[in-house]
């Protein structure tokens, strides 16, 4: 239910704390893929964190400061988009991904990346949408350069995870320049 087509078989929709099950089973296809770059991955590895990791999403889904969605294709979920942070107030969001290898390759995370942009700026008026990647994820900075967002900075070593010092690229799209990329297509 709530389902946005994003091709002939596959949707996106909202993720839920009683999909822990699911969640759980694709977060395990997709650990040792995902795991280097989204800290939450290895959180993940029962029914308890996984639930615990939905229902932190239903929360900030509650106060307005942040939602997560799941891809199904061919009725499997094999990757998502989130708003990491959603601050109306102040008019600025930042979205992230993450997918197992079946989830890749098919524009996938690109078109849910587009309806989440779209929803930001179009219904919720958003002012900047941010970005946030380890400069070491290639995969990840391309989807942000699809988009036509624009690098902001790079901030060295500024994430340690699983004991390595991470460099973190800052993307960033403004309301008016994706209204200017939507027109011009």
């Amino acid at each position: 239910m709530y389902a946005i087509p994003l091709t002939e078989n596959a949707e996106l929709r909202m993720l839920e704390p009683w999909q822990d099950a699911e969640f759980l089973a694709h977060i395990d296809r997709a650990r040792a893929h995902t795991d280097p770059w989204i800290p939450w991955a290895s959180r993940s590895t029962d029914l308890e964190s996984a639930r615990a990791t939905l229902q932190n999403y239903a929360d900030k889904q509650a106060a307005d400061s942040g939602r997560i969605y799941g891809i199904w294709r061919d009725g499997i979920l094999i990757g998502g988009v989130m708003f990491v942070q959603f601050d109306a107030k102040r008019g600025n969001c930042e979205i992230g991904v993450w997918a197992e290898p079946a989830g890749e390759g098919h524009g996938l995370i690109s078109a849910s990346v587009r309806h989440l942009i779209t929803y930001a700026f179009g219904e919720r008026g958003m002012h900047r949408v941010e970005w946030w990647n380890s400069a070491g994820n290639t995969r990840s900075r391309a989807v942000a350069q699809r988009m036509g967002m624009h690098l902001d900075g790079t901030l060295r070593e500024q994430s340690l995870y699983q004991g390595v010092r991470h460099d973190m690229e800052i993307w960033s799209l403004l309301a008016h320049e994706w209204q200017d990329g939507q027109d011009a297509a």
